[in-house]
């Protein structure tokens, strides 16, 4: 399953399941089919993904097959920021 992220500022960021349900249970929106950010839960949620950031690099990967979560998150992390700006909420699974 894909999951489509979409604001009116940004153009969509298609994920796949898994992929898409770790960045949404980093930042508190875990089983949520679809959902939204409003503009005044961005900062948090952008807050929440460069903690967990922080973490793994700082523990280390353990797992060298997996992509490092700086990489996967960063197209979340810059669609956040653009939203967060511009004042656009961020929408999926609708």
């Amino acid at each position: 399953m894909l999951y489509k992220f979409k604001s009116k500022v940004t153009g969509d960021l298609i994920m796949l399941e898994p992929d898409a349900k770790r960045l949404l249970k980093i930042m508190g929106r875990e089983d949520q089919g679809k959902g939204i950010f409003v503009v005044d839960q961005l900062a948090q949620a952008i807050d929440l993904l460069q903690r967990a950031i922080e973490e793994e690099e700082a523990q280390g990967i353990k797992d060298p097959k997996q992509v490092p979560l700086r990489n996967r998150s960063q197209p979340m992390l810059k669609m956040l920021k653009t939203c967060l700006e511009k004042s656009a909420d961020v929408v999926w699974g609708v």
